[in-house]
């Protein structure tokens, strides 16, 4: 397909028209770029319900903002705080930070006050005061050229946002000026792969278009076009996933900005002989409706999906870009309320499960020896150790998780079982987030399904598995096993408190308060919405406490501040040194406190087998419907019926003429 998009780009514009085509894609670029005077549709209505953030890194939220109404009186401040160099005072030029880079500000309001500029109703619109500091900010960054230790600002970040500045103002731009832009944008050259590779061509592209060079322009095009095909290494995954700097899941990083940067040429290249052809469109269109739908709640990023970009409000804001972004395409479904997507998806390239039901969505992301669970790169996610170690979300309204970040404790991520440690966390750089095991994986069935993690990790070991139904999750584990003279635990859930935390039980119930520990007996608990139904096991701890954290702590962009919030925090213990611990639980979301005094786990399920050789649970009221997690080929036996895997895997059986029948599989791909 390249081959011959390239003979497009090389043949077909070989003739006086190719310059009349570069003419009409500057024309898209100032009409996409400068806003209009209009009506306000529901989309961006509720962007702006949202606060702006003070403080970004992110160039995905950093477009987004530039959605928001102009602030004139900002505008205005800007002009008042640049010297008579064309630099501004509130700016740290000797900014050494990877991530959140302070002179990328520099660019950032160049755009913002060129857009202004060029927008009429405003009350700078044709302003020759802004006009020239505009051409003074232009004048300072070009004969000082501020370098950042992140290859990425140079290469990407700022000709990103430079370049489009200075086409809007094209026809006004000094030789000198001209010249300046094009050596900015000369850093970008097309190299790496997936959306890096995206952005140096986008770069490339507008280099093309400020030297009027129609076989660049028609090179950097084939190359963004090139990328928009499914199963290579890095890019777009045949399961609908996203891939970057290896076999990690990315939605809503890497994922996210390739996403939005292709409906963003997608809209420049429509109606010019550069338009992506229906294929490409078709492969665009997939990856919204057969990816990106199932992640998103009620206009909120699933937390596991944002990958390192832990940022504040980030799960709104990822999920307001993909909005935009699908609305570019005709496509709608992203609804601040209802669900209009049901059932369950694993997605096996990625090790990562979503499930959703009418009311709720949960989701669970794993490692395995062949997919990575996260990445420490900027100083970006210096916590997350354990993210992709099973970490399991709950949602109900969708901002469930929302900004609890500073006040976790890192090891005890919802889902996950880890140490119990005060030292510091380990080095995700250097070590990896990858699990050990390969027998990890997961099988859905409607909206039903079944996903399983064979953990082995630092001399941890252990099998954990979840059962997927419509009104609740069933978690289990077994084999945990470690030789380290450290407590292991299993972490359940924590948030933010948003209502009473209750212990219920036959009495009724009552408030907790304070920290908590139930050594024996059912244990049923709720707050915001959902509930917690914690069997026979191991201490189970439970806290409503207040916990001091800043964002700095772990996204080094953020200044270092502290907060305070009340935090509920529910977690299970297995002791050091355990052998063979087991766990088994059930959360319900979107319940009542009536309905977990209700609920009665005997007649929903059959917990069949729990241990380190098979994970086997029949749910009741599904005609003899058998989930089975088995971790080798011994034979099994259920109610006195034998069956023999053919390999490790996930199997769901029933049981016909005396026979367990497997209906559908999925073997580990180990």
């Amino acid at each position: 397909m390249a081959v011959v998009l390239g003979m497009i780009s090389g043949i077909a514009f070989a003739d006086s028209g190719r310059l009349e085509a570069l003419q009409r894609i500057k024309a898209n670029y100032r009409e996409m770029l400068i806003r209009r005077p209009g009506a306000t549709d529901t989309l961006t209505a509720g962007l702006m319900a949202i606060k702006p953030e003070t403080e970004m890194s992110d160039q995905m939220v950093i477009e987004l903002h530039e959605r928001y109404p102009f602030d004139v009186d900002k505008i205005k401040s800007y002009l008042e705080l640049m010297d008579a160099d064309g630099s501004w005072r509130d700016i740290d030029y000797a900014d050494t930070r990877r991530s959140g880079w302070d002179p990328k500000r520099h660019a950032d309001r160049l755009l913002e006050m060129v857009k202004v500029y060029l927008t009429p109703g405003t009350p700078l619109y044709d302003s020759r005061s802004l006009n020239e500091k505009i051409h003074r900010g232009l004048g300072y960054w070009f004969a000082k050229r501020p370098k950042s230790l992140n290859w990425w600002h140079n290469e990407i970040g700022v000709p990103k946002t430079l370049g489009p500045a200075c086409l809007l103002i094209e026809d006004e731009l000094s030789e000198e000026e001209r010249q300046g832009i094009v050596d900015v944008l000369s850093a970008a050259r097309i190299k790496m792969t997936g959306q890096n590779k995206v952005w140096l061509s986008g770069n490339v592209l507008l280099r093309g278009l400020m030297l009027n060079d129609p076989a660049l322009v028609g090179m950097a095009r084939d190359t963004i076009a090139s990328e928009i095909c499914v199963g290579r290494p890095e890019g777009i995954k045949s399961d609908w996933s996203f891939h970057q700097h290896g076999p990690q899941q990315q939605f809503g990083n890497y994922g996210l900005a390739f996403l939005t940067g292709m409906g963003f040429y997608y809209k420049l290249f429509k109606d010019t002989p550069y338009q992506f052809d229906s294929d490409q469109e078709e492969i665009l269109r997939n990856f919204i409706e057969k990816g990106y739908k199932w992640i998103i709640w009620h206009r909120n990023m699933d937390v596991s999906a944002l990958g390192r970009q832990l940022f504040h409000n980030a799960q709104l804001h990822k999920a307001y870009a993909l909005a935009f972004t699908a609305e570019d395409f005709g496509i709608g479904g992203f609804p601040t309320e209802g669900n209009p997507l049901k059932g369950h998806r694993h997605f096996d390239e990625s090790d990562y499960t979503v499930h959703r039901s009418a009311d709720w969505m949960a989701t669970v992301k794993m490692s395995s020896s062949r997919v990575i669970g996260t990445e420490v790169v900027n100083e970006d996610n210096l916590l997350g150790y354990y993210l992709g170690d099973g970490a399991t979300f709950h949602y109900v309204r969708g901002d469930e998780y929302r900004d609890v970040f500073p006040f976790l404790d890192w090891r005890k991520i919802p889902g996950v079982t880890a140490y119990e440690d005060s030292a510091p966390l380990p080095n995700v750089r250097k070590t990896k987030s990858r699990n050990r095991s390969g027998l990890v994986g997961g099988l859905g069935s409607g909206d039903r399904g079944m996903s399983v993690m064979s953990l082995d990790r630092d001399r941890l070991t252990g099998r954990k598995a979840w059962v997927f139904t419509d009104d609740f999750v069933l978690c289990l584990g077994s084999g945990i096993t470690s030789d380290s003279l450290k407590n292991v635990t299993t972490a359940i859930d924590t948030r933010l408190k948003r209502s009473d935390f209750l212990m219920i039980n036959d009495m009724g119930s009552r408030c907790l308060d304070g920290k908590e520990t139930a050594a024996s007996g059912v244990v049923r608990l709720w707050h915001d919405g959902t509930g917690y139904i914690v069997l026979p096991g191991d201490s189970l701890h439970f806290e409503s406490v207040k916990r001091t954290g800043s964002w700095n702590s772990f996204m080094k962009m953020y200044r270092p501040v502290e907060l305070e919030e009340e935090v509920v925090s529910i977690h299970l213990s297995h002791g050091v040194a355990p052998q063979d611990a087991s766990y088994e639980y059930f959360v319900l979301p979107a319940s009542t406190p009536e309905k977990i005094s209700a609920f009665d786990p005997a007649s929903r399920v059959r917990i069949h087998q729990n241990d380190a050789n098979a994970q086997i649970v029949e749910v009741l009221g599904e005609d003899a419907v058998i989930w089975i997690a088995a971790y080798d080929i011994s034979p099994l036996s259920i109610d006195g019926f034998s069956f023999i895997p053919p390999a490790p895997g996930i199997f769901r059986v029933v049981c016909k003429k005396g026979f367990l029948e497997t209906v559908e599989s999925s073997l580990f791909r180990i």
